[in-house]
């Protein structure tokens, strides 16, 4: 697959396609979007929101959350704020999201399965990394998204006139409810 990808890149390069997403790398919008990185949400995200290329920075993870203070998703975002001009920031989980399930003891099965050692595991959670947090996902999608706007809107990095609000997109029609 990856051959075919550089083969097609290729021929994107040479006929130019790429003249119609120049842009710069502010945010025309000075908007962020946090959100899941759903293969559903790829073109339906954007589309739904009005979003054009150069429109927002969109930042997308497994479950569009922020698990902790300082975490990737995170940096991105205050990145976002003191680097690009980003003044307001959505965070957009989805419906039917897969990380709704998402636990470690679930993963550990697997990667068991796939030639990850048992003591590999040990030795992850003896450095001090909880695998039970970094890899759990959420039950209750609404709560999720507040939980993630509250960690934003409270970060002691973040300045008080960043607007930070929360959405669950439809991941079929792409209809927004905002979660309060």
């Amino acid at each position: 697959m990856i051959d075919q990808i550089i083969a097609y890149n290729s021929a994107f390069v040479e006929s130019k396609g790429y003249e119609k997403y120049l842009t710069s790398k502010y945010p025309d919008k000075k908007l962020a979007v946090l959100s899941c990185m759903d293969t559903r949400l790829t073109e339906l995200l954007p589309a739904a929101l009005g979003l054009r290329n150069g429109d927002a920075k969109i930042i997308k993870n497994a479950g569009g959350l922020v698990i902790s203070p300082f975490d990737s998703a995170m940096r991105s975002l205050i990145v976002a704020i003191y680097e690009l001009g980003v003044e307001e920031i959505m965070v957009v989980a989805h419906s039917h999201c897969g990380a709704c399930h998402m636990s470690f003891d679930h993963f550990r099965h697997q990667m068991l399965a796939r030639g990850v050692k048992e003591e590999t595991l040990s030795t992850i959670q003896l450095c001090g990394i909880d695998l039970h947090h970094w890899l759990e996902g959420f039950r209750d999608t609404p709560e999720s998204v507040r939980r993630t706007v509250e960690t934003v809107r409270t970060h002691p990095l973040v300045p008080k006139d960043v607007s930070i609000r929360g959405f669950i997109i439809d991941s079929e029609t792409g209809r927004l409810e905002e979660i309060e």
